[in-house]
């Protein structure tokens, strides 16, 4: 079957941009009743949007129309959401939104490991939705939105970043710490590539937790506080008296500028 596409700017909202223009979203989804509003509603919020009505097309589309972000049914013909989002991940790290009316913990987990960035359940409000997809934008290294909420230190041209002992291969998801490779779990590379992004500055605990949780935040800040003592004792000789990543006495956390 045939893609559809609609573009537009927003006289609602805010006009949703990357470097090339209106952010390009892929929405793979085959029902119909969806896909209308869907359309109608992202274009109007100023994204551009094209539509796969099976597994096949979507990856067909992906190569066709390089989208800053995917928004991918769980449960499409010819190929699962599941499958289409394993295939992208071999080459892209593209944003991807499962989008599904199945809501098990179980279909969560299953998203998120084969490389989904969220999860919303049918049926959803479309500001929800918008919100999640401006969330992971805004995340996402290099991608739609993210250059004017980068800081002051950018990767290189081999996309990495490199500054006091720290090495970070964005592409690849990898960390080195004065030599040596760290595991560091999704939130806790998310949460340093912001703070290395932004070195030298004070980012604030809820702008941490925008861009790294979005609309899944639940709770109080302990939940970010944990998360910065567990990179902490990742990447700090001496987590105890941490000099990379500081705290800023009721305002959020800094990391060190390259000169320090």
């Amino acid at each position: 079957m045939s893609s559809a596409s609609s573009s537009g700017s927003s006289k609602k909202g805010a006009r949703v941009t990357s470097t090339d223009g209106p952010v390009k979203v892929l929405l793979a989804e085959d029902e119909e009743s969806f896909i209308e509003a869907l359309v109608i509603g992202l274009s109007n919020e100023g994204f551009r949007v094209t539509v796969a009505r099976d597994g096949t097309e979507a990856l067909q589309l992906f190569e066709e129309t390089a989208p800053d972000i995917v928004l991918l049914d769980l449960m499409l013909p010819k190929m699962s959401g599941f499958d289409v989002c394993r295939t992208i991940r071999t080459r892209s790290q593209v944003p991807i939104i499962m989008v599904t009316a199945k809501g098990t913990e179980i279909d969560t987990v299953v998203a998120l490991e084969v490389g989904a960035d969220d999860y919303v359940t049918k049926p959803y409000r479309l500001r929800e939705l918008v919100a999640r997809m401006r969330a992971v934008l805004r995340r996402a290294p290099g991608g739609a939105e993210s250059n004017e909420a980068a800081g002051t230190a950018e990767p290189g041209n081999d996309g990495i970043w490199e500054s006091n002992g720290i090495k970070v291969d964005f592409d690849q998801r990898r960390v080195f710490v004065r030599g040596d490779e760290v595991q560091l779990r999704r939130k806790e590379f998310e949460l340093l590539r912001l703070l290395v992004e932004n070195s030298g500055r004070v980012l604030t605990r809820d702008v941490l937790i925008d861009r790294v949780w979005g609309t899944d935040y639940i709770g109080d800040t302990k939940t970010l506080d944990v998360h910065i003592k567990r990179l902490r004792s990742r990447i700090e000789a001496d987590p105890s008296t941490p000099v990379l990543i500081t705290t800023v006495r009721g305002v959020g956390y800094r990391f060190a500028a390259a000169s320090d």
